[in-house]
């Protein structure tokens, strides 16, 4: 529990007004540039720019107060006293508002005068095929641009991939560097607009949708046959507005294909991109790489090294844990004095100890999905235990737990208390209301278990790094 600390309103937006970048990289954490802003390299869904952040997986965004609460889950006192020091001054570098809030006009890359690099890129480095190129070259939407260094003493040659908006109109482009030394740079040109990124559009149902330009090239080189009737849309990030947009102005697309990175980003993009879609009764399909993406894959078939995919942890957990719970319901039978016995749970979760939370919290999510079994019983439902079971099991989505720690614990005591309310002789639409309460309380107890379980894991292993340093 964090000590109370009264704050006036000036520190508060002092503390509000911290440099993001200059903070993040004072604790190590390595940054990269994406246009005008900064992705975290830990969390590439995360993007920072002056004082405001923006998590493009789960929407939200804010400024450095609730960054430091929802990235590092820190409490509202020790997020301000984090950002102002000890003393209450300013320890970081501030955001320039003015400059924030600034928007060039959308400007394309200058033109090469022929492609010579971005063909030896793509084919040489990428493996691309060469009419695959050709195609979206004259499509003039795939060129080289020439670019002059701030001194005007050097050139920059990079592969940009341009969107167009429903008009032809270019909104939006993405610049892939093709140096074969040193780092390459890739990113979206400043004030692209992400509804409109590079894709192409066919005539039948089907949307493929990649992350990046390369990965949608390499799966048109894999799968060419009659290639040009579907239609494929590079997001050129996660962020699902690209997608949507053209769903949205051709409504013949009605069909879309998830061929995102088989990592964790990959993998918790591909679970909302599905519940977004289905909320819209569009059909969605996943289709995932075999290697960690569609490249990797390309290279793979020309027996080329290539880097694996990434499987999630949080998936690794939740299968384990479940079949503990599932263990722990065979052996629970009693379910009277429900209420007593669920507090009595929750306030043993009140410990600093973490092995006694998380054997708690299985208790707590075992006995909760019996309850609501109880209750879909007795409504004649033909929900039994393994049905509560297995909804638990498939209803973890990896993109959802990713608050904090506390807010699992908070929302299973509001759970708690909603159930308490009710006496009496109840309606069945509200027996329903107490067994989604109950499956809740077993849902975030999953959810709070795999983040105490992580947040072990990343000590053992900072320890083990430390030892290894010594």
């Amino acid at each position: 529990m964090s000590t109370y600390i009264h704050f006036t309103e000036e520190q508060k937006q002092r503390a509000n007004s911290v440099n993001l970048v200059d903070f993040l990289e004072r604790q190590g954490e390595k940054l990269l540039r994406s246009g005008r802003e900064k992705r975290l390299a830990s969390d590439r869904s995360i993007t920072v720019r002056g004082n405001r952040w923006f998590d493009h997986e789960t929407r939200e965004g804010g400024l450095a107060i609730d960054f430091l609460q929802n990235y590092y889950g820190l409490s509202f006192q020790e997020a301000v006293t984090r950002l102002l020091g000890e003393q209450g001054e300013i320890i970081y570098k501030t955001a320039d508002i003015k400059e924030q809030e600034e928007r060039k006009p959308f400007v394309l890359p200058q033109k090469h005068s022929d492609m010579r690099r971005v063909f030896a890129y793509l084919i040489k480095q990428r493996h691309i095929d060469r009419d695959i190129i050709s195609f979206f070259a004259r499509e003039k939407i795939l060129y080289e641009s020439c670019e002059l260094s701030k001194d005007k003493t050097k050139e920059y040659h990079n592969a940009v991939f341009v969107g167009i908006d429903e008009n032809g109109i270019p909104r939006h482009a993405h610049k892939q560097g093709i140096y074969t030394k040193g780092k390459k740079f890739k990113g979206n040109i400043e004030s692209s607009d992400p509804c409109y990124s590079f894709n192409y559009i066919g005539e039948s149902n089907k949307l493929y949708v990649f992350e990046a330009p390369i990965d949608m090239l390499s799966f048109i080189t894999m799968y060419q046959k009659d290639w040009k009737y579907d239609s494929y849309v590079s997001l050129c990030g996660v962020s699902e507005q690209a997608m949507l947009k053209l769903i949205e102005v051709n409504t013949h697309l009605n069909h879309v294909i998830l061929c995102l990175d088989y990592d964790i980003a990959g993998i918790e993009t591909s679970e909302k991109f599905n519940d977004i879609l289905a909320d819209r009764k569009i059909r969605c399909d996943k289709l995932m790489p075999e290697y960690k993406d569609w490249n990797e894959d390309l290279k793979a078939i020309l027996n080329l090294p290539t880097i694996s995919r990434e499987e999630h942890p949080q998936y690794k957990l939740r299968d384990k844990i479940c079949l503990e719970i599932n263990e722990l319901i065979s052996e629970l039978k009693d379910t009277d004095d429900s209420l007593l016995k669920l507090n009595n749970l929750f306030y043993k979760c009140k410990t600093s100890n973490s092995r006694q939370v998380v054997e708690t919290l299985k208790q707590l999510s075992a006995f909760s999905l019996l309850l609501a079994e109880k209750e879909y019983r007795q409504m004649g439902s033909t929900k039994g235990v393994d049905t509560v079971q297995s909804k638990l099991y498939s209803g973890f989505k990896a993109y959802e737990n990713r608050s904090r720690l506390n807010s699992r614990f908070d929302i299973i005591e509001q759970e708690i208390l909603k159930v308490s309310k009710y006496e009496g002789i109840i309606s069945k639409r509200e027996k329903e209301s107490i067994a989604n309460s109950y499956e809740s309380i077993a849902q975030h107890s999953l959810k709070a278990i795999i983040l105490i379980e992580l947040q072990e894991l990343k000590k053992e292993q900072k320890q083990v790094q430390e030892m290894t340093i010594q």
